[in-house]
């Protein structure tokens, strides 16, 4: 083991920048979640979800800061640099996510009918996501690749843009089983499977990286990746013509919204979702590609 800071502690897990990111972390992801659990309240899936974000983030956040500072993280069977560059994307997006979503569903103007108290304890709750989210960006743009710095695959562009395109992904799906009729026409049934192929090779990408197995594979990992990165923009391409043809074109769907589509329930607002979402992981995947041919793959770090 390393002695970094003493015989058995490294002080610089809290000391740091990144370390005092994390503290901010931790400190913010508890405060947000005692504020809502206190008085603030929640309910339904979207703040089930907020809560679960809150909890699942402070959690691991803790998990990284006690491994780091005891030096634990040298004993477990994972490449710590891509594991805690990948949770601190993912904490990113999620964070944000939760930022958006409590406010927007649960924060109001006035005290009527759920009362000042709560009111303010909700609002609280929100400046202390919003600042949760701040904290964990601090740190992915702390820890990430520099021009020219050898480093875990995970804290490079392409890494990162791996968690951001899963993430996008669930977002998508999340939107199919939303009543969006995607099994309506063998097209829109084609999207569904480019959806679900890329997000299952991405996530297959991820765990390779974040467990230090990639040394293993009989054949090169770096190469395939990129491999694979060519092939999800050739897939989303074709998906980004196949899907908005069969949902929006009136031969087959409806160029805007029907009037009687309730809120909330209307299939269209679900394929317009995906449709964006769709050309947004395009994007990612494009700058996947490009920013791939750039970066030296460490799979031991």
């Amino acid at each position: 083991m390393e002695s970094t800071g003493g015989p058995y502690l490294n002080t610089a897990a809290v000391t740091s920048p990144v370390g005092i990111a994390r503290l901010l972390q931790m400190t913010f992801g508890c405060t947000t979640f005692s504020l809502v659990a206190h008085q603030g309240g929640f309910s339904a899936a979207y703040g089930t979800f907020c809560m679960f974000v809150w909890t699942f983030c402070f959690a691991i956040t803790v998990f990284i800061i006690a491994c780091e500072f005891t030096h634990l993280h040298s004993c477990l069977s994972l490449s710590w640099g891509n594991f805690t560059a990948a949770f601190a994307m993912l904490a990113t997006l999620m964070s944000i996510t939760a930022a958006v979503i409590y406010p927007l569903y649960f924060v109001q103007v006035g005290c009527y009918p759920i009362g000042c108290e709560v009111r303010d304890f909700r609002i609280a709750a929100s400046v202390f996501a919003g600042l949760l989210f701040v904290a964990y960006a601090t740190e992915v743009f702390l820890t990430r690749a520099k021009p020219g710095q050898v480093t875990s695959y995970m804290a490079t562009i392409s890494g990162l843009l791996k968690i951001v395109q899963a993430f996008v992904a669930c977002i998508i799906f999340g939107a199919l089983v939303n009543d969006s009729q995607y099994s309506k026409y063998v097209a829109t049934q084609w999207c569904v499977a480019v959806y679900s192929f890329c997000f299952v090779v991405t996530v297959v990408v991820v765990a390779f990286s974040v467990t230090g197995k990639t040394a293993l594979l009989w054949f090169p990992f770096e190469r395939s990746v990129v491999i694979y990165t060519f092939g999800a923009v050739l897939l989303y391409m074709s998906a980004a013509v196949i899907w908005p043809v069969f949902c929006f074109d009136s031969k087959y769907g409806s160029p805007r919204r029907p009037g009687l589509c309730a809120k909330g329930k209307c299939p269209w607002d679900s394929q317009l979702v995906i449709a964006i979402f769709t050309y947004v992981n395009l994007l990612l995947y494009v700058l996947d590609l490009a920013y791939s041919q750039r970066i030296r793959f460490v799979s031991h770090l």
